[in-house]
């Protein structure tokens, strides 16, 4: 009760601060912005907590510029680790819209069974429901659409949208029927003028071969990525360090799910799960996009 009274406050005078200050220095309205996200990290459970050093995301949300009242689409939500901050983050004045996958991705899985594709059919109102219940009073609205589905209802309203390691699927899948290039153009469509794509995806050395960073293992290249983004109508901003781990110099027969957390084929392997630990969660590219005004 206590942390939600403070998030609440401190929303509130986000908003007075950003009317009074609209016109003259940013310094306050920042500040102030910093302050409701910190409440927001705090307010996570240690769980959570315990992947910040890994993920960043009060300086990941801060470079891709997301404040409070804005409306935000998160693609591939799952299950809430970034929506989680986000809801309490962006405040009862702003939205959080959660994006999973067109329901034609799906099957493409392996792991997917005819049951779990069938529920994804329901997706959009089991997951509303499901972050509903994550937030409180002083939390965003909350809905969702799958991508090639978004409701015309949507167009144009978004200020920013996140692709928090959620692209490579699209590009491993986009020649069984062209999901990446749709999921761009629902970004596109998404957005106000000016909106922000914020992407943080495991990343490809540039001198890796082109056939092993296809999606397939994780990986993409930075270079591939602002190629496709720009060429979908999307400006290039600027990029960030924060989520780079050198020592993930991966290569042919490397895949992104060997590191912590997932241990894929290491985690009964005492040597290989030392040499995983050793690495740490997958280098990333972290990078800022615009739709033209």
């Amino acid at each position: 009760m206590i942390k939600t009274q403070i998030i609440k406050i401190l929303s509130a005078a986000f908003i007075t601060t950003l009317a009074a200050c609209a016109s003259t220095a940013e310094t306050p309205v920042t500040a102030a912005k910093n302050e409701i996200l910190e409440a927001a990290l705090n307010a996570q459970d240690n769980a959570t907590k315990a992947r910040y050093n890994a993920r960043n995301p009060e300086q990941t949300l801060s470079f891709f510029g997301i404040a409070p009242g804005m409306t935000v689409v998160e693609v591939l939500p799952g299950g809430g680790w970034y929506s989680k901050i986000l809801l309490p983050y962006l405040g009862n004045n702003g939205q959080l819209i959660g994006a999973d996958y067109s329901q034609k991705l799906w099957p493409n899985f392996s792991f997917m069974t005819p049951e779990r594709i069938k529920e994804k059919e329901t997706w959009v109102t089991t997951w509303t429901e499901q972050a509903q219940g994550w937030g409180n009073e002083t939390s965003a609205n909350v809905s969702a659409f799958q991508l090639e589905e978004m409701p015309e209802s949507m167009l144009g309203k978004a200020d920013a949208v996140l692709f928090i390691r959620a692209l490579h699927n699209l590009v491993r899948f986009e020649s069984e029927g062209g999901f990446l290039t749709n999921a761009l153009q629902d970004t596109y469509a998404v957005l106000k003028p000016g909106g922000i794509v914020g992407i943080v995806q495991h990343q490809a050395r540039e001198d890796r071969p082109d056939a092993w960073a296809d999606g397939n293992n994780g990986y993409l290249k930075k270079s591939f990525v602002v190629e496709t983004m720009q060429a979908a109508g999307f400006e290039f901003v600027s990029e960030s360090s924060v989520n780079e781990n050198d020592k993930d110099q991966a290569n042919m027969g490397d895949g992104v799910w060997r590191l912590p957390p997932v241990y894929s084929g290491s985690a009964d392997d005492p040597d290989k799960k030392a040499a995983a630990d050793a690495i740490g969660e997958s280098n990333r590219m972290t990078l800022k996009f615009r739709k033209p005004i």
